[in-house]
């Protein structure tokens, strides 16, 4: 338990709950003593999460409501909550029943999000929503990133080639500002036709920033 609680950064006042986020009903259905499995925390576990995820995309992603919930789906789904729990080795600390363990359930994708999302459920609890969301805020961040990059890159490709058509015109992207800590800063974008600004936009990286200014510029010109 020590062991985990330094690969998530948190160490628990009342360990039970950590406990149970870690025991899958199988293990618990073949235990000789009655002992809680980890399903009513999955089941805390995931609405705290959501409320993390929806928050941070409602401050730090300037996307109309319908992307949110797709980027949302995206980082909240069992793939992607499977790989955090990996990430944190997390199946080598489940308690599984014999059957489960010979089917190979601590790799499963369904057991692991599960389990993921009871530990969520137990820092919640243990600690409340600010160490909660300090938990899962370094996955989802980087999860987030990674699917606005991979969505939305061809803004600036879609502007420029509208922009081509006339030789004597000219995009450029210039930094405005730049804010926050090393590690969580945060950049706004001009984009820039020839001397007239036609779009901002702001990310947690340049290049994002850039794809917002981007965005708003072809919204401007009805693309």
């Amino acid at each position: 338990m020590i062991e985990l609680e330094q690969k998530i950064g948190y160490t628990f006042r009342n360990r039970q709950h950590l406990e149970t986020a870690l025991v899958h009903s199988s293990y618990a259905n073949e235990s000789k003593t009655e002992i809680s499995n980890n399903e009513r925390q999955e089941f805390l576990g995931d609405a705290v999460l959501s409320v993390i995820v929806s928050d941070y995309l409602f401050k730090r992603v300037l996307l109309p409501e319908g992307d949110l919930t797709k980027i949302r789906a995206a980082v909240v789904c069992e793939t992607s909550l499977a790989e955090f729990a990996g990430q944190i080795g997390l199946g080598n600390y489940l308690r599984l029943g014999k059957g489960e363990e010979a089917n190979g359930g601590r790799n499963r994708p369904s057991i692991l999000a599960d389990a993921f999302e009871a530990l969520i459920a137990a820092i919640y609890l243990d600690g409340g929503f600010k160490a909660a969301a300090k938990f899962v805020l370094p996955f989802a961040s980087r999860s987030i990133e990674h699917i606005e990059n991979a969505s939305f890159h061809d803004y600036k490709t879609q502007l420029q080639e509208i922009v081509q058509k006339n030789p004597e015109e000219k995009v450029s992207y210039v930094l405005t500002g730049e804010r926050g800590p090393d590690h969580d800063k945060w950049f706004e974008v001009e984009v820039r036709l020839n001397s007239n600004v036609i779009g901002r936009g702001q990310g947690r990286s340049k290049k994002a920033a850039e794809q917002q200014a981007a965005r708003e510029a072809l919204a401007l010109m009805g693309k």
